[in-house]
């Protein structure tokens, strides 16, 4: 309500240029709107975080700057208005109406946005995610957020245009251990193979942030992984020993094999944040196994046989050692349809 600060149901109605709204009495609307919100000019903000106990608001100020707030009775209601909204206001510009479709209908990360930077905002005091303390079956979890306000506040800083968009993103956070579930409903879902199946779109889903994300958060030295980059299918993953570029000894790396992006990313099992050392994509690359009669040239050090090797596109080698030959084997297999 303008005057009284109230909360009331109404009947909407979408019009072309307006939105009209209506009392309900009897359970049926009245014959004539109660007001209307005209659409020309206004601007929509969804998620609107502004009420930190209504997740479900819209937010819309007119050309003349009155706000309106909207709340729905579900996410996907929410998101359904928002968009139909946002369609309307843009109807007179082809350009924005054209820009509405490609967001709604495909998927793309915003490029040369790090993870660290992202858990970098989520981390601030004043703009970032609102930490608050849960009970869930007798538990008692400090600083927690829910995995629906994960995703209302990727949308809201404009990291993501869409709710499932965000949720691959919070994937991503979680696989690279910046964040981690905590109590049963968010951690059962871990158990899902599908990496985009194991974060929870959910208001009883607990997530916090993993302690590696502080020690992230100092560092600048890291490498800075485009997003894109991460975003792929897990294809594969295990351990493997690496020779390094430099020194040319051999160290065990856990490597991750993703598709759509293809990309080869490996991992330091001894450092606690998890994040890639080294990667690259595989668009272009050769993949062959290695003879084990004999060390070739290019390979120095302790070799206990089983080698292949990869070659980028722009010629740098990669040699690799697997466990036995059919490791080897798989590996290849895998990686191969990706070049």
């Amino acid at each position: 309500g303008h005057i009284v600060r109230n909360w009331k149901v109404r009947w909407f109605v979408l019009l072309q240029d307006k939105l009209l709204y209506y009392k309900i009495e009897g359970g049926k609307k009245e014959p004539s709107p109660k007001g209307r919100i005209l659409l020309d000019g206004c601007t929509i903000t969804c998620p609107c975080l502004e009420y930190e106990n209504r997740p479900l608001l819209i937010k819309l100020r007119t050309k003349t700057n009155t706000d309106y707030f909207l709340e729905c009775c579900s996410r996907e209601e929410r998101d359904s208005w928002a968009l139909d909204i946002t369609g309307a206001i843009h109807a007179g510009h082809p350009v924005q109406v054209q820009e509405l479709h490609r967001m709604k209908n495909s998927f793309k990360l915003l490029e040369n946005i790090s993870l660290h930077h992202i858990v970098e905002r989520m981390c601030d005091s004043s703009t970032g995610i609102k930490l608050t303390r849960n009970l869930e079956q007798g538990n008692r979890y400090k600083e927690t957020f829910t995995g629906s306000a994960l995703v209302d506040w990727l949308i809201s800083n404009s990291f993501a245009v869409s709710r499932f968009e965000a949720i691959t993103l919070a994937s991503m956070l979680m696989e690279e251990n910046f964040i981690k579930p905590v109590g049963a409903r968010s951690t059962e879902a871990t158990r899902y193979s599908d990496l985009s199946e194991q974060f929870l779109d959910d208001s009883t889903a607990l997530y916090m942030f993993a302690e590696s994300s502080k020690k992230n958060i100092s560092s600048k030295e890291e490498l800075q992984f485009n997003i894109s980059e991460l975003s792929g299918t897990i294809v594969k993953q295990g351990f493997l020993v690496k020779q390094g570029h430099k020194r040319k000894n051999w160290k065990v790396r856990r490597f991750v094999l993703r598709a759509d992006p293809a990309f080869l990313h490996y991992y330091d099992p001894t450092k606690e944040e998890n994040r890639p050392v080294g990667g690259f994509s595989l668009r272009g690359c050769l993949v062959s196994a290695l003879e084990d009669n004999g060390v070739p040239a290019g390979v120095k050090g302790n070799v206990q046989g089983n080698l292949f090797k990869i070659i980028t596109k722009n010629d740098i080698h990669y040699y690799i050692q697997a466990s036995s030959k059919a490791e080897r084997a798989q590996w290849i297999e895998a990686i191969k349809p990706l070049t």
